[in-house]
């Protein structure tokens, strides 16, 4: 299948079919508002049966269309790099990236929207034995608040060396030096440090 028909199921969380013309993407108000939160994390082990046999229990007891689950492979090329070489140091040693996620439209209540943050919480927690650990790993381009957020290098931290591990201070330094005034910044944003001594 190719990519750009492949975006029918993504762009519309099933809305549409696979065998739909894909004339249909230009219409923006064909495509469903949803909203989402995902989670991310590294597995560097396989994950043995029991623990996929309790992931597929979990799985079932959600609505179909509110969960997904996608394990991105990782190795190769990627894998000849070492960790400090560039800023995305989940190189060797990682089998895949899994992301998790729940969406819900914008006429979904409040308590369901609260009941799959719950269940998304509470998945990610079974999964905690089965992935990385010290620190829990997370894939950056899929922003987690529930890590952590802030200005300051002590709260960034928390989330920073999730997503870039010891790439993270070098990460700081840089943003220091080309953006000392921190104009540039979101939640989880890559912070300056105060003084040029915390450096």
């Amino acid at each position: 299948m190719p990519w750009i028909k492949s975006t029918l199921f993504f762009a519309g969380n099933g809305a549409f079919s696979l065998g739909e013309s894909i004339e249909v993407l230009l219409n923006r108000s064909a495509i469903p508002k949803l909203y989402f939160k995902a989670k991310s994390d590294y597995v560097k082990v396989p994950i043995p049966v029991e623990g996929l046999e309790g992931l597929w229990e979990r799985f079932l007891q959600v609505d179909d269309g509110v969960l997904t689950i996608l394990m991105t492979p990782y190795g190769g090329k990627m894998d000849e790099y070492s960790e400090s070489a560039l800023p995305f140091p989940h190189r060797a040693g990682n089998l895949y990236m899994m992301y998790i996620g729940v969406i819900w439209e914008a006429n979904t209540t409040v308590a369901e929207q609260t009941s799959r943050l719950d269940f998304l919480r509470s998945l990610y927690s079974y999964f905690g034995s089965y992935v990385s650990k010290n620190p829990r790993e997370a894939y950056v381009n899929y922003n987690d608040l529930d890590l952590g957020v802030g200005t300051s290098y002590k709260e960034a931290s928390k989330w920073g060396t999730r997503y870039f591990k010891d790439n993270f201070k070098k990460l700081v330094q840089v943003k220091t030096a080309v953006d000392p005034q921190n104009f540039f910044k979101h939640e989880q944003s890559i912070p300056t440090f105060a003084k040029i001594s915390d450096m």
